[in-house]
Order: structure tokens, then C-alpha cells, then sequence
């Protein structure tokens, strides 16, 4: 079935966020080193966490780093099914990087078969360009009752003849079981795709899992590719899962300058999280999970609203939380709110959602903080962008992905200039601000500016370079502790 004139290698998981994609990212940047044209692809992804590909469209934010790491423009090629979740339930589908429209779970698993053409198309496009197509799988293949139709995992394996490789967490424990257990339940034809498999999260002295390497090889009859030491500095990339958060934002003053504290709602359907990393990575800046329950601190300097891949259910999830009371108190003291995204659509007057497209038709009161209305509506705005702050110079570079078109005075005092257009909203008094922009904080200028008008002087983090630093370093920790050339080998190289 296959017509891949590239080699290509799939990394799997024995289970959900056991590192796939940060190694396929160490992969990319260390073939790309090596001098090879190496392009990541992930056939299907589920993720709220989106990124604008170079050529338009909508793919999983994790690509768009590999993309990166392999030194190649993003492509909504690379990614060609993303699931955005809108409920528990349900999710928007892109394909190619354009809305498809949305679907439940058993909706979606029938329409799996349709897609698979799409799935290959985007595939050997790549393959034509590349000389090594490095494959991520998504959750684990173990997950049997899932394999009819499947085009994430051993179904995309078997349909371009991949050879896998099985990543195990050890860092969550029982990962002989993991991996073993996986070997067992897989079909004959599906368990011949697997060629070896990587130890991952490793903490200690890996001398120590040695018999475990043993076993695993006994069990399954996979080569052992090597034990990957924990990678502590994965937290400084671009987060992936909002599981990933909670290990690299939350951290006290590490010196004498001025400690600011950005309080982060957490709401059920937050998407482009990834905002939060280049504050996270500056020192003397604090960001406060706020997680269902909890009240917002009283001494919080700034309440940063996220995005939403469900607006309005996610405003009345707010409102359930008592946070709306929160902000409303928050302001009243002095402080400031930016909404960015469905924050920025929250903190209006309203929002309006005429044809049904989160759920029934219907309109919601914001928290009225800025004085905007919102219309939800089919049409979806995908772009990069390059703005400047309103009324200086200072740039910034970012990207746009939503659903919706805000209007009302307080568009009169826009936060942003694109191509002379005003962008987003302020309040009279400057303490309120909305855009839908996101990636504001990774323009290091922007950052240290905004930072700035708190107080905080920063050291001018370079947090591109900072990223790009540290994919390196992962390459060369991969290529230290793995059998790189094994793999190779496997790859077809």
C-alpha cells in the first residue's frame, strides 16, 4: 500500500503522555542536524493547543514544534487530523488544516475510514520533500477496541509499512507492564511493526533497570533502542498537554527585583495554553494555577483569561466557580485583567451564538469589563500576525484562531495596530485589556514592556532562542543515552 519514496520511523506510547512528543521533537532537531531533511507528521491529534502552519492552517501546537526542530516551515500536512474537544463528548475535526465540522466520539469513530485518503495524501506529500518522515502515534495501540478503522496508530503503521518504535514512561510506574501488556494484546500482524522500544523519564542510575531491559526484550521480542534519562529542561518548551503545566509555572522569586503574580483561571475547555510559557520562563514572574474550587488570590497584580475552545460553557463554568465575583473584586481593587482569545470574548457585555455552533442558540451576559459585544458565527479567522502595540512601536508577533466578531465602543481603544487596523479592546482606564491575539509574550520586546509597566525588569530573555537552545541539548542528550544509530537502521537510513 505504501508509495513513500522517504524512510520513515513511528514513535508509539504503551500509554497517553509518556513523552512521544517531545522525542519525536529531540529526533527531528538531531537528524536535522546530522544534515537530513526530516519532516515530523502526526496522522491524527487531540489537542485545544493549535498553532497557524506557515501555509494557513490549523495544526496541533506540538507539530508546529517539531516543525521547528526539524528546521522546516510548518505545514498543515504535518498534522492532518486535529481533534479539538468542545465538550465531553464531542469535537471540532480539522482536516488539512481547515474546520471539517464537529462530531461525537462514535460519530467520528465511523468516519475514520474517510479520512484515512486524506491521511496518506498529506503523508506522501511530505515523503516526496523529505528524506526521513519521523511518525507520531496518539495515546497507545494497546487501546484494542479502538484498532477497527484506525488511522492514529498500527492502522496508519500497517497502511505505509512504518516500523514502530514503543515508548514507555517509567516516571509513572509499571512500565515492564506497560510495555509487555501491549505486546500481548496486539494482533499478530500488528505486534510484527514494532522493532524496538525506548525507556523514557528515567530518574537514578539506569544501570539499575538493566534487568528490566532484559525482560521487556524477553517478553516481547523488541531490541532495546536504550533508557532516556529525565529531561528536565523539556519544561522550557512549549507546553504540549495542559498536563505539562503544573511542572514549570508555578514557582517563587528567584532574586530582589519586583515579583509579579499572574493569577490563570483554569478553565474546563482552555486552548492555547502555550501563551503561559515565555512569562513562565521569566524569573520573577509567578503564574497561579487557579484550579475549580479555588478562589483567586486577593493579592494577585494580574488575572490572565485564556483562550477557550468552548466560550460560553466555559463563562458559566466560571461563574460556577465564583471567579466572575473574583475578577469583579480584583478590579474594583486596582488590579488588571487581560483576556486573550475566549478570555477576551468573556470579558465583554455578551455573547451571542445565533446558529447553535457551541451547543443551542442562545446569548450569555459577559463579565462587562470591556464594552463589546460578541456574535459567534461559522466563519473562522486563522492567521499569523505582526502587529504593533497601539501607539508605540514596540512589535509583536503572534496568531490568530477563533470563531467570532467582537464590536462595540470599546473597540474605539484598540490594544494592537495590524496594518494600521485597530486590534482587541481596552477600558477607559487601560486596566482591562482584550485581543485575540495569541503568542503575545513570545516577542520578547512585547514581554519586556508589558513586564515593564509592572515593574519587574527582566534580563531580555531571548525565549526563541532559549527554545531553539534547548531542542539542541535534548538532541545531544538523545544521542548520548539512545542507540541512535539502531535506529537508523530501523528507519531505513
Amino acid at each position: 500500500m505504501s508509495r513513500k519514496t522517504a524512510a520513515c520511523l513511528m514513535i508509539q506510547g504503551a500509554g497517553s503522555n509518556v513523552g512521544k512528543s517531545v522525542l519525536v521533537a529531540g529526533l527531528c532537531r538531531y537528524f536535522a542536524n546530522q544534515g537530513l531533511s526530516v519532516a515530523p507528521f502526526k496522522p491524527q491529534n487531540m489537542s485545544n493547543n493549535a498553532a497557524v502552519a506557515d501555509d494557513g492552517g490549523e495544526i496541533g501546537r506540538a507539530q508546529a514544534l517539531q516543525a521547528r526542530a526539524a528546521r522546516l516551515p510548518a505545514s498543515v500536512h504535518m498534522n492532518p487530523v486535529l481533534l479539538k474537544p468542545e465538550s465531553e463528548t464531542g469535537s471540532q475535526i480539522i482536516l488539512q488544516g481547515k474546520r471539517y465540522g464537529s462530531m461525537r466520539a462514535r460519530e467520528y469513530g465511523s468516519h475514520k475510514a474517510a479520512l484515512m485518503p486524506h491521511v496518506l495524501d498529506s503523508f506522501h506529500q511530505l515523503c516526496d520533500l523529505a528524506d526521513l518522515v519521523i511518525i507520531e502515534g496518539a495515546g497507545s495501540p494497546a487501546e484494542i477496541n479502538l484498532r477497527a478503522g484506525d488511522i492514529a496508530n498500527m492502522g496508519f503503521a500497517s497502511a505505509v509499512n512504518a516500523p514502530v518504535i514503543m515508548v514507555g514512561d517509567i516516571d509513572r510506574g509499571g512500565v515492564i507492564a506497560a510495555l509487555a501488556g501491549t505486546d500481548l494484546v496486539l494482533s499478530p500482524e500488528d505486534k510484527k511493526m514494532i522493532k524496538g522500544f525506548i525507556i523514557n523519564k528515567f530518574r537514578g542510575d539506569t544501570n539499575l533497570f538493566s534487568e528490566g531491559m532484559t525482560a521487556i526484550e524477553s517478553f516481547t521480542g523488541w531490541a532495546g533502542i536504550g533508557i532516556l534519562p529525565f529531561f528536565d529542561q523539556a519544561r522550557l518548551l512549549p507546553a504540549e498537554d495542559i498536563l505539562d503545566i503544573d511542572s514549570k509555572v508555578t514557582k517563587a522569586s528567584t532574586s530582589a527585583k519586583t515579583h509579579l503574580k499572574i493569577a490563570v483561571p483554569m478553565l474546563r475547555r482552555i486552548a492555547n495554553f502555550d501563551d503561559l510559557d515565555p512569562l513562565a520562563a521569566e524569573p520573577d514572574v509567578e503564574i497561579l494555577l487557579i484550579k475549580p474550587g479555588d478562589v483567586i488570590p486577593a493579592d494577585c497584580d494580574l488575572i490572565l483569561l485564556p483562550g477557550s475552545k468552548a466560550t460560553i460553557a466555559d463563562l458559566r463554568f466560571l461563574r460556577d466557580q465564583g471567579w466572575d465575583i473574583d475578577i469583579q473584586a480584583h478590579y474594583r481593587r486596582g488590579g488588571y485583567v487581560l483576556g486573550l482569545c475566549g478570555g477576551y470574548q468573556m470579558l465583554g457585555h455578551s455573547i451571542s451564538d445565533p446558529h447553535g455552533i457551541e451547543g443551542v442558540a442562545e446569548t450569555i451576559h459577559g463579565l462587562g469589563l470591556l464594552d463589546i459585544d460578541t456574535i459567534l458565527d461559522h466563519g473562522k479567522t486563522l492567521r499569523q500576525t505582526k502587529a504593533v502595540v497601539m501607539g508605540s512601536d514596540i512589535p509583536v508577533s503572534g496568531y490568530e484562531i477563533h470563531m467570532g466578531v467582537s464590536t462595540g465602543a470599546g473597540r474605539d481603544r484598540p490594544f494592537l495596530s495590524i496594518d494600521g487596523a485597530g486590534e482587541g479592546a481596552m477600558s477607559a482606564d487601560g486596566r482591562v485589556i482584550g485581543s485575540y491575539c495569541h503568542g503575545l509574550f513570545a516577542s520578547n520586546q512585547f514581554r519586556t514592556a508589558f513586564l515593564a509597566g509592572f515593574g519587574v525588569a527582566t534580563d531580555a530573555l531571548d525565549y526563541d532562542g532559549q527554545v531553539d537552545a534547548v531542542l539542541d541539548r535534548l538532541a545531544g542528550h538523545m544521542a548520548t543515552h539512545l542507540h541512535l544509530d539502531a535506529l537508523s537502521k530501523i528507519a531505513g537510513i
